[in-house]
């Protein structure tokens, strides 16, 4: 018996590798980007609901950044605070912002994709550029960095969202790990040519994207999903890129609690079963080849099993999956994670698990 689990510990490694050389070697060992500045007319838009303090201090930034034509589109989604208020006085202090103001709709209440809607419909520029309402950009030349990418035919941008990093926080260093990793994902199967996903908190594309698969109607059912899910069926190895210089970076405030942040990313995995059956396939296959990975070492070494052999495999594994993960966190310039990836990756599968069993018994909170 032991001996079919230490050929299945063989198969299971032999698919870790596929990932991470196969896959996710194609980010971390892509060449540095480049920005040459297209200049584009660009509409940046916010979707805010009950985001008062957040928009006072991140707005501005947004406003202050150095490129010659963008709007600002900001869309008070029917807060109950001073959302619109504050963004009422930034319409009268900023001539390049513009403000989309959403009722309570009995069909859509509720609904982001329905605010987004609206306010991309009153976005004036060709090319959009999204982001939350608790994010910043990482530089004055954000828009710019976005943009760079932009081609002929490539209209969609994917771009890394990343979180601010909180010292001697374990948490911290699981959620912005999950971040990174979700984002080598993501920008990897990119440049295969199998985009399959995006994150709002930084995300660009064309106009004509989104009526080109009439926006979010074919899952407006879905509370989430405005950013993956659309991705998800807009783009293709012809029209979708990755923007991945520093530049370009966003970054939100980290959750400060394990509860907030695990029913965050309940949402989140609850979305993906909404995905294409290919990329819910490589997905799980991913998860599934982690998983069993870390089961049968236990089991194989609990038994002294071919403990040498197995010892020699574990080994390369960790040597391979290390340095791939340097090298995209240093992409992304999150250093300090490759010291702590093997305890943050553990971490991280015993959450996702926890996730996936919750999941089954009860459904997850979406925007109100």
């Amino acid at each position: 018996m032991l001996i079919y689990i230490f050929y299945f510990f063989i198969a299971i490694v032999v698919v870790q590798l596929f990932y991470y050389l196969g896959v996710f070697g194609k980010f971390a060992f892509a060449k540095p980007q480049h920005v040459k500045p297209k200049n584009l007319p660009v509409s940046v838009i916010v979707c805010a609901k009950n985001e008062e303090e957040n928009v006072k201090k991140y707005i501005p930034l947004l406003a202050q950044q150095n490129y010659p034509d963008f709007e600002i589109v900001l869309i008070d989604d029917a807060s109950s605070d001073e959302t619109l208020e504050v963004f009422e006085e930034f319409e009268k202090e900023f001539s390049n912002i513009r403000l989309v103001k959403v009722e309570n709709n009995e069909a859509f209440w509720g609904n982001k994709k329905y605010a987004l809607t609206l306010g991309i419909k009153a976005a004036k520029k060709d090319y959009l550029l999204f982001t939350d309402a608790d994010c910043f950009p990482s530089s004055k030349d954000w828009i710019t960095s976005m943009t760079s990418q932009f081609t002929m035919n490539k209209t969609i941008v994917l771009g890394y969202g990343g979180y601010e990093k909180i010292e001697r926080s374990f948490l911290n260093k699981i959620i912005r790990f999950e971040t990174v990793l979700t984002a080598i994902q993501y920008f990897s199967w990119a440049k295969i040519g199998s985009p399959y996903m995006g994150v709002g908190r930084n995300l660009a594309y064309k106009k004509e994207e989104f009526f080109n698969v009439n926006g979010f109607i074919d899952h407006i059912q879905v509370r989430s999903g405005d950013d993956d899910l659309f991705i998800n069926q807009a783009a293709n190895k012809t029209n979708t890129t990755i923007s991945y210089t520093p530049e370009s970076f966003t970054y939100s405030k980290p959750k400060k609690t394990y509860k907030e942040w695990f029913t965050q990313k309940r949402r989140h995995i609850s979305t993906a079963e909404h995905y294409k059956f290919f990329d819910k396939m490589q997905l799980g296959l991913f998860f599934l080849s982690q998983l069993f990975f870390f089961l049968l070492v236990i089991v194989l070494l609990a038994f002294q099993f071919q403990w040498i052999a197995v010892l020699a495999i574990l080994a390369t594994r960790y040597t391979v999956v290390w340095t791939v993960i340097g090298c995209s966190a240093g992409k992304l310039k999150e250093n300090d994670l490759k010291i702590w990836f093997p305890v943050v990756e553990i971490a991280l599968i015993l959450t996702q698990i926890n996730i996936f069993i919750t999941n089954i018994f009860s459904k997850p909170v979406y925007w109100k």
